[in-house]
Formats: C-alpha cells, sequence, structure tokens
C-alpha cells in the first residue's frame, strides 16, 4: 500500500505532504480521517515560530483571535478506521477526543516533516500537529528529552511556502495577518 498525498490548501498558497500510513498508521488515519470530515477547513494557524515550527488544527483557532486556540480537538468519543487493511476502528477518548501514543517509527522531526502535537502528557494529541521548518530532534519520543512528538508525515511539494508562513510577522507567536486552511484533501 503507497502512502497518500494531501494538498493543503492555505490563504497563502498551496503545499503537499506524504502521509507515513504504513509508518504510523492510527497517527496517519486519524488525520486523514479529519481531512475527509472537513474538520481542519477553516481553522487558522494559530502558533507560528521562525526556525522552529508552524503549528494548527486546534477547531477553536476557526477564530484566529481566540483566546482558546490551542487547546482544542477532535470530537471526543469520535471513531475513525485504520488505513492498514485491517479494518481496525479506533475511538477517541470521551474526554478531548485524543488518541493512543503511537511510538513506531523513529522518524526524526527534520526539517519539512509533520509531527503530532500534545501536551506533554501520555495519550494527547488529537488533531493539532505542526510542521518543522528545523532540525527538531529534540522532540523526537525516542531522544532522551521529556518531549515525544511523533512525526507522521512530509512536506513534499511547497516548502517554501511553509518556510514563509513560519517567517510572517507574529504576535505571540500568533500570526498577525491570520492565515485559514481553506481545506485539506486526499489526493
Amino acid at each position: 500500500m503507497s502512502n497518500p498525498t494531501v494538498v493543503f490548501d492555505t490563504t497563502e498558497g498551496q503545499f503537499e505532504a506524504e502521509i507515513f500510513v504504513s509508518e504510523m498508521p492510527v497517527t496517519a488515519s486519524n488525520f486523514l480521517d479529519l481531512c475527509e470530515t472537513g474538520f481542519y477547513n477553516g481553522i487558522h494557524f494559530h502558533r507560528v515560530i521562525p526556525s522552529f515550527m508552524n503549528q494548527f488544527g486546534c477547531p477553536f483557532a476557526k477564530n484566529p483571535k481566540a483566546p482558546n486556540a490551542g487547546t482544542g480537538g477532535p470530537p471526543p468519543g469520535s471513531k475513525f478506521t485504520i488505513r492498514d487493511g485491517t479494518g481496525k476502528v479506533v475511538q477517541r477518548d470521551n474526554r478531548e477526543g485524543c488518541i493512543p501514543d503511537e511510538f513506531a517509527a523513529k522518524i526524526t522531526n527534520a526539517p519539512g516533516t509533520l509531527s503530532m502535537a500534545n501536551t506533554g502528557s501520555p495519550n494527547s494529541g488529537g488533531s493539532q500537529f505542526f510542521i518543522n521548518v528545523a532540525d527538531n530532534s529534540f522532540l523526537d519520543f525516542f531522544s532522551p528529552g521529556e518531549s515525544k512528538h511523533p512525526v507522521f508525515g512530509r512536506i513534499t511539494k511547497g516548502m517554501d511556502l511553509v518556510t514563509k508562513i513560519s517567517q510572517v510577522q507574529t504576535r505571540d507567536d500568533c500570526p498577525v495577518k491570520p492565515i485559514m486552511m481553506k481545506s485539506i484533501t486526499i489526493k
């Protein structure tokens, strides 16, 4: 089974990424399910840090100035099917919509990779992810540090736009001029 490609259509332009279903089936399938249901449509990047990363995926960030942007996740108790051919269904937790941690493929947080954001607590990832614009290997789940952010994809087209987004003017790490995700579609 080949890994799917998704197209991110933002107010600043488009970029594409390969999603690592073969390597990270739970995390990747969760992301693809949210893409297919339109969960990400209309959400703004809520955290952008030059020479670090661009973070996205909080439903509260449909309002780009929401004070609770960065604290939300997918619908609690919702389900998705793992896309590895087994047909296994995973239920997101009933409290915050989080998924089980997946520490399978040791893929480093290199520039251009997509990584699951979490609070640092076990099983706290959900819909939020970030795109690394620098070598952030200190965030690898297999590194000696406390951060545990599994990589589930990589930019294949448009990294120049991803870098440009990371360099926009910000206030408290939030873009001054809002950057909205119009849609994420699977090719």
